[in-house]
């Protein structure tokens, strides 16, 4: 986008606030992992950097678990700015022993809307990144894994829209439509 994503604005208000709005009171600790600090002040959230800023969303997942205070940590991308509440809360109240909580939406983990445990996950994001791993789901093998199928998903969000998310103008563009369609219907 050639800009930081979570400043970019969906109705005049900046991503990660819907993203923040939707979860405020869902957890005790907020953490916002950023390259740009400066730009994230404002929020007065605590915000905490790569130590390897440009690896990917698998480094940035290590930062967000070291950072972690919590053993489950709730990891949400800011360009998704269509977040369910009661989908993350469906998924918080999950009494599970696994290690991830990750949604099934098209086929495919959405590890970016997902919850994780912190210290076994951390040892296996770790072994991942030692071995070269990018991708986001490369250390999934290395812990247990509860996948929330896309039926238990559709009770909560039917349209799939907490994985939307904004990657180029043109996203942004139907952002705004699927934004102004939710608003009109809420008014109704």
């Amino acid at each position: 986008m050639g800009e930081e994503k979570a400043l970019l604005k969906l109705h005049g208000v900046p991503l990660i606030e819907l993203v923040l709005h939707e979860i405020e009171d869902l957890t005790d600790e907020i953490l916002i992992t950023t390259n740009n600090p400066k730009a994230l002040e404002y929020l007065h959230i605590r915000l905490v950097t790569d130590p390897m800023p440009g690896e990917g969303a698998l480094r940035g997942l290590h930062t967000a678990l070291a950072s972690a205070d919590n053993e489950r940590v709730l990891v949400l991308a800011c360009d998704m700015p269509f977040v369910q509440k009661e989908l993350l809360a469906a998924m918080l109240s999950i009494t599970s022993s696994d290690d991830v909580i990750v949604p099934m939406h098209d086929g495919k983990y959405e590890p970016m809307h997902a919850i994780y445990l912190r210290t076994p996950c951390l040892r296996a994001v770790e072994n991942a990144l030692n071995t070269g791993e990018k991708k986001l789901t490369s250390f999934f093998h290395d812990v247990r894994v509860h996948t929330l199928g896309e039926e238990i998903v559709g009770i909560y969000d039917p349209e799939g829209l907490s994985f939307f998310n904004i990657n180029t103008p043109q996203d942004l563009q139907m952002a705004e439509g699927i934004y102004q369609n939710l608003h009109d219907h809420e008014k109704d």
